[in-house]
């Protein structure tokens, strides 16, 4: 088989996850397999670049820099260490250098006291160089041949946009030619979460980009499977913190990872399933510390549709925004100046719902966003498009996935039927034309209770049977 594996921060958090990655590609070469390399940056490593770059612009001289540059030192020597032990001397010189250019940055960041987009970029992707380097030592210590390369080597070409660049189908032949020439002579050890523009200029992939790097190089390679290696067993039915008994779901749609993931369910971030999806390749979710599991497969259709529902998820951290007024109704374009609003102070609205007097519209916003976008929708007050704007951040969105739920009659009655039972009262619900998804808002206090009594009603500890 061809297999591109992503490794993420908590699987190559330390010497001995390291070595444990390193068991898992040598057992699959000994197989025969092909295997190139997503590896991300070292667990939290990523959030101190960004908070540095921020920090070393108020730094009273450089006394900020110095210690923070030490203690990626010796993170990462550390790792070789444990990891590489006969490679120290050699990638010590590696390791300097690769520090060097960081602090050279963050002291130009320093001097100029300004921090484009595209330095944030650069900077951010260091927890990435250092811990592919960490990665390809310790699989040259196992005998295994390796080669490290940074996204744009390998062929990820992306739009300009910096901090949420998209890929460009023309590196997908660029990504083909520098690749396949390399799978089952060397393993090609990959920085992820990075590419470059046309000009060469480094470019990060927002959030989940490493994910977005898997799927991108797979799509490139045409590896046979996509494997994305974690700390759980797969995707579970629900929060195993909430839920005790959440089971893992054996397989799952692309359609139903994209709706969980837009509800904060810790699965790939849905721009990273597109380019699987374009190709029919299956992703596989797996355990990087139980690699015997079998995982979750991630495939355009799943093998079992007689559960009506698949998971369900919800997310606490959002705020209702609700827009009134008898202006509103029957008059054009209100909506569109909303969106408008919103979209030019880059508020995402996540969850729409309209009253059929069309008096009333109510969002669900990330709660961060919510006094932005009262901001923004002020003006429509002040033109006489509403009458007021309200917002709540007393509630949780909920939602219930399941491609069981296409033309299944009945779901949306005995969702609230149980719900009702259970005492949760609903504010708000939304339903996609998809029908995968069915969402809704309840007070915040409510959330994890409304999961556990969704979980019970559906049956989702129980295995499911053909």
């Amino acid at each position: 088989m061809r297999l591109l594996m992503k490794f993420g921060g908590t699987s190559v958090a330390d010497a001995g996850s390291v070595r444990r990655v390193v068991e898992i590609v040598s057992e699959h070469i000994a197989k025969g397999d092909e295997i190139a390399l997503v590896v991300s940056a070292q667990r939290g490593v990523t959030d101190q670049l960004i908070a540095i770059a921020d920090e070393v612009m108020e730094c009273q001289g450089t006394e900020c820099i110095g210690p923070f540059i030490e203690s990626l030192r010796l993170r990462h020597m550390r790792a070789i260490e444990g990891a590489a032990p006969d490679h120290i001397d050699e990638v010590r010189t590696a390791v300097e250098s690769i520090l060097v250019d960081l602090a050279g940055i963050l002291h130009a960041v320093h001097q100029l006291r300004e921090l484009t987009p595209r330095s944030r970029d650069y900077i951010i992707t260091f927890g990435e160089r250092l811990n592919a380097l960490v990665v390809c030592t310790a699989m040259k210590q196992a005998k295994v041949p390796a080669l490290v390369l940074d996204g744009c080597e390998a062929g990820i070409v992306t739009t300009e946009q910096h901090g949420e660049a998209m890929a460009l189908p023309a590196g997908e032949a660029r990504i083909r030619s520098r690749l396949v020439p390399l799978l089952g002579k060397t393993v090609p050890v990959i920085m992820g979460f990075m590419g470059c523009t046309g000009g060469g200029t480094v470019t990060t992939l927002g959030r989940s980009g490493s994910d977005y790097s898997a799927a991108i190089l797979g799509s490139g390679i045409d590896a046979d499977e996509i494997w994305i290696w974690t700390d759980v067993d797969g995707i579970m039915s629900s929060d195993p913190r909430l839920i005790s008994d959440a089971r893992v779901i054996p397989s799952i749609s692309y359609l139903e990872v994209m709706e969980l993931s837009f509800f904060g369910a810790k699965v790939m971030h849905p721009r990273s399933i597109e380019p699987a999806m374009r190709k029919n390749l299956p992703v596989r979710v797996k355990n990087t510390f139980n690699p015997a599991h079998p995982g979750t497969a991630i495939i355009r259709k799943v093998t079992c549709e007689s559960r009506v529902v698949k998971a369900i998820t919800y997310i606490d951290r959002v705020a209702a925004v609700n827009i009134n007024g008898a202006q509103m109704i029957g008059r054009p374009g209100v909506a569109r100046a909303i969106f408008s609003a919103l979209a030019e102070h880059e508020v995402n609205v996540m969850m729409i719902s309209q009253g059929s007097s069309e008096a009333n519209i109510s969002l669900i916003i990330e709660d961060s966003q919510e006094e932005v976008a009262i901001e923004a929708l002020r003006d429509l007050v002040h033109r006489g498009l509403v009458r007021e704007v309200t917002s709540n951040r007393d509630v949780a969105a909920v939602a219930v996935v399941g491609a069981g739920m296409i033309g299944a009659v009945g779901t949306g009655g005995r969702i609230f039927t149980a719900l009702g039972n259970g005492g949760v009262n609903v504010i708000m619900i939304s339903q996609g034309s998809s029908e995968v998804n069915i969402s809704f808002v309840v007070r915040k206090e409510d959330g994890p209770r409304t999961v556990r009594i969704l979980h019970d009603e559906f049956r989702l500890s129980e295995e499911c049977h053909e």
